[in-house]
């Protein structure tokens, strides 16, 4: 049988259902499964995401099967409306609409009113019996159909945004208001529309070089192709690079009977929620516009209604709600999100027409939501026994997770400030930055490392890349359902809409608000949760660890993960914090930060006369001057840490970086040591390596100085046997660095077995328990890890230096090539960003592997950045690692990862002790 591509619904039957979303995209697949849940959806039929991918094989053509399939589908609806599809007297009008698998809101294209022409106007003039309606319609198409069809499906860039031909387009309807006094579209008389439906037609031809079409099949397959192109438009490619959408996944194309919002006050538009999105309420929540279609909700053009009480809190608007002004409709309207949210379970979002006062649904589809509305509605979706804790977990992204811990607007900061101005909170927390007008402005000045706030009257499309970059985005227009707010909740940005005072001049790159300018540059703070603008720069504060809700849905992850969560921390603050986020240990602690900021002057002069130390007796006076900070910083670590394991790696970083180049603290150093500045000078020289990456660094420093391991195990053991005696349980883990051979391991531990018995003898103790191991951060090592194993008795996974050792690049000197590398799809992603599973990871893998084949009890984690990352922290699991450790603040989101990892693979065993089996040689 020839491959099916055209699946139809209506009539109360469809021959897809919710399940085909790969094939009918999100929208066709709830369209066609609301239609079979017998609710009142217009007949249409959806052209599958396989007929996408064959356009584009096809060099970009539509097939004569395709064709015959679409033409047939047609005759189906025209019988389901009682309409013909370009009849003169009778006829039926369609939308075209774009619908991937994922949502990807206003990324690719809609046209609506196809099949309207100079044939068929007078007979809907006659069937609706509004002259007025039917031209607005048609200037309606005129515009979107020049703008997605014969421009931007024609491949046409726009020289600048504001010369796009539906900017010029919106430029002639402005100035024709203005000239007639109008204060909205509403107010366009029909002589008016008829006028501008001729003044537009004549731009098209003009600027695109051709006629806006007037046959309605030319008007359709032109609308199918734009929708199959839009897939590789420019803010469609760029949202799925950000979303990480593959794009061989292509898009459906829905063609469905048009209902009309714009026929008069008995007809209306709207979108709605079934739960807020923002703050993740259980209210049904949404907007509407009186005679109107759903672009102008979506646009922002007019400011919406709100649908009900709930909703008119939130907006703050004087506006009559839908409930009020037709009570009957809104009864049926939340009879259907009710049972909508009950089908799928989860938070719909809805899309609504009512035509001449009947309802019809326009789609549903799961809701974007921020970060703390996801948690808010996983915990009571599961209270309302709606979810199981697994299906919780799932709920919520990592992303979303992480904007719970991004900062707010300190609440003290704010008594002392009034704001400027006003809007409404489309997106949650807060957010400081310089005001930028443009999208292009906000990629420049963010490329550059600037804090921007993007300011436009609303957004569109066209500004997906700029809101992106941006710390925040203001508004001057639209709702709580624009395409700004939308956007912005979907990834968790601080947004306010809909923020009337705002009145912007582009040309000149300033704003007036409430009299006052505000010129590009100009820093402004967002409280995106209050709908706050502040003038200037407030300070931030953090909030996760307060946050009530996060910690239960994160007590729910720790019931399900099997992957132990540590953080990365050098100081008792660090850990204290890493505690508060709950860090079950840490999993890396460098000694050498302690030489570095706040209280660092006296032991980095220390440091850097055992650096430059030429004999074993200088260098033996310096390390014992330095001991009691090395002591006390591990004391204050073990501390806070109590019960809980410390991971703490011996000194590693190249020695020449302590080195000071200041020549006042070049002659303090000199006449600390009792040397001449020229002696100084010449023992700094000796220091420099070609390339200290892989010089005098870590272990070599304690084979070749002994008494360097020996001062630092000495301050672990003896900060330990303190912590006893005090009634604490400290749990150190002795980790040497850089290590490529497993003799290196036993001369080391030499002196930490000898030591430790020192220190028992000094204590009068019997034990101080604590582990010996090492960081596997040379490939060499992971080959020969069975011998390694051997002596120690953990391997932490150091997977910074790994990839830098394993692709032979250099971190440093990366940024001259990477994104080149990624934007051409030589790599993936940045493999220092999320571990290169097919090379790096395999080298983990064979490391674990070969380790726990002499050692079956050896733990074995990950301290690098990686541990952090959702999809590093899924190949752990996936390895069988027993912890990985990240920064205090990306706990959280490592302990959801690992929740995550657990379910998608619930019967991981751990790693196989039988050596791999050799390859035979050919």
């Amino acid at each position: 049988m020839a491959r099916r591509f055209v699946y139809g619904f209506g009539g109360k039957k469809a021959a897809g259902n919710a399940r085909m979303k790969n094939l009918l995209g999100g929208k066709g697949a709830n369209l066609a499964e609301m239609t079979n849940l017998g609710i009142p959806v217009p007949p249409g039929f959806t052209i599958t995401t396989e007929a996408c991918n064959n356009f584009y094989k096809n060099n970009r053509k539509l097939s004569r099967a395709l064709q015959e399939e679409v033409n047939g589908a047609m005759r189906n609806v025209e019988k389901l409306m009682g309409r013909k599809f370009g009849d003169a007297k009778n006829p039926l009008l369609v939308s075209v609409r774009s619908g991937a698998r994922r949502s990807m809101p206003g990324m690719m294209e809609t046209v609506l009113n196809i099949g309207l022409t100079e044939k068929t106007i007078p007979g809907l003039i006659k069937q609706s019996g509004e002259e007025r309606f039917v031209y607005d319609a048609y200037r309606r198409l005129i515009m979107m159909y020049s703008d997605v069809v014969m421009e931007k499906g024609a491949g046409i860039e726009p020289q600048a945004e504001e010369s796009g031909i539906r900017r010029q387009l919106e430029k002639i309807m402005n100035e024709m208001k203005k000239e007639k006094n109008y204060e909205s579209d509403l107010d366009l008389k029909p002589e008016d529309l008829k006028v501008l439906c001729n003044k537009f037609k004549q731009r098209i031809k003009q600027v695109l070089k051709s006629d806006f079409p007037d046959d309605h099949n030319s008007q359709l397959w032109g609308g199918i192709s734009a929708v199959f192109a839009s897939w590789f438009g420019k803010r469609a490619v760029s949202y799925r690079r950000i979303e990480e959408i593959p794009d061989d996944w292509g898009t459906a194309v829905n063609v469905q009977a048009m209902v009309f919002g714009n026929m008069g006050k008995n007809s209306a538009t709207g979108v709605a929620f079934t739960r807020n999105p923002g703050n993740g309420e259980n209210h049904f929540y949404g907007e509407y516009l009186v005679n109107a279609q759903g672009e102008d909700v979506v646009a922002g053009i007019r400011t919406p209604a709100p649908l009900n009480e709930s909703s008119k809190s939130i907006t703050k608007s004087n506006l009559e709600t839908l409930e009020k002004v037709m009570p009957d409709l809104y009864r049926k309207l939340d009879t259907y999100q009710k049972r909508l949210e009950r089908h799928y379970k989860d938070m719909q979002d809805i899309e609504f027409t009512i035509e001449n006062g009947v309802l019809y649904m326009l789609q549903t589809r799961v809701g974007k939501r921020n970060g703390p509305a996801a948690v808010k509605m996983a915990l009571d979706m599961l209270k309302e026994k709606l979810i199981s804790q697994e299906e919780a977990v799932r709920r919520v992204t990592p992303s979303q997770l992480d904007e719970l811990l991004h900062p707010m607007v300190d609440p003290k900061a704010e008594l002392t400030k009034k704001p400027i101005a006003k809007g409404l909170p489309a997106g949650p927390g807060g957010a400081a930055g310089q005001v930028v007008f443009s999208s292009n402005e906000a990629v420049a000045w963010a490329k550059s490392g600037k804090h921007v706030i993007l300011v436009r009257e609303e957004t569109n499309p066209e500004d997906v890349e700029g809101m992106r970059v941006a710390r925040a985005v203001l508004t001057a227009r639209g709702g709580m359902t624009s395409h700004a707010a939308l956007v912005a909740r979907g990834w968790g940005k601080c947004c306010i809409v809909g923020c009337g005072d705002l009145h912007i001049d582009y040309e000149k790159k300033e704003m007036n608000v409430s009299g006052k300018i505000y010129r590009e540059g100009d820093w402004l703070t967002l409280n995106g949760t209050k709908g706050n603008v502040y003038e200037g720069k407030l300070p931030m504060m953090e909030t996760a660890e307060e946050n009530v809700l996060l910690n239960q849905f994160l007590k729910i992850c720790d019931a399900i993960r099997r992957l132990g969560i540590r953080a990365n921390a050098d100081t008792p603050d660090d850990a204290r914090r890493a505690r508060k986020f709950g860090a079950e240990g840490i999993g890396l602690m460098r000694t050498e930060h302690m030489f570095y900021g706040k209280g660092s002057e006296e032991p980095l002069f220390r440091l850097r006369k055992m650096i430059v130390s030429k004999t074993a007796e200088e260098r033996r006076k310096a390390l014992d001057e330095l001991y009691p900070y090395v002591k006390k910083d591990i004391k204050g670590v073990l501390e806070a840490m109590d019960g809980m394991p410390v991971v703490m790696r011996l000194l590693d970083p190249p020695l020449h970086e302590f080195v000071p180049r200041e020549k006042a603290r070049l002659d303090q150093l000199a006449k600390e040591l009792n040397i001449s500045a020229d002696e100084l000078a010449q023992r700094a020289d000796a220091l420099h390596e070609s390339n200290p990456m892989m010089g005098h660094r870590g272990v070599r420093l304690g084979i070749t100085y002994p008494e360097i391991t020996a001062m630092q195990v000495r301050a672990i053991f003896e900060a330990a046997a303190e912590l006893i005696q005090q009634g604490r349980t400290p749990y150190p883990e002795i980790m040497v660095p850089v290590v490529a051979e497993a003799r290196e391991l036993l001369s080391q531990k030499k002196i930490v077995d000898e030591i430790y018995q020192e220190v028992l003898a000094k204590y009068n103790l019997k034990k101080i328990k604590y582990l010996y191991g090492t960081m596997i951060e040379i490939p060499r090592a992971c080959i020969v890890a069975g011998e390694i194993a051997r002596t120690v008795q953990f391997f932490s996974f150091g997977t910074n230096d790994l990839t830098q050792m394993g692709f032979g690049f250099s971190r440093d000197d990366i940024g001259g090539f990477l994104a080149e590398y990624i934007a051409k799809g030589i790599l993936p992603q940045d493999p220092f960003q999320s571990i290169d599973q097919s090379g790096i990871g395999e080298l983990i893998e064979t490391g674990i592997t070969r380790g726990r084949g002499t050692n079956p009890t050896l733990e074995v984690g990950i301290c690098g950045e990686h541990g952090g990352d959702p999809q590093s922290v899924h190949f752990c699991h996936c390895v069988s690692m027993d912890y990985v450790s990240c920064s205090p603040f990306r706990v959280p989101i490592a302990r959801l990862a690992a929740a995550q990892a657990a379910l998608e693979h619930p019967a991981k065993k751990k790693t196989s002790n039988k050596k791999k089996p050799r390859r035979k040689k050919k």
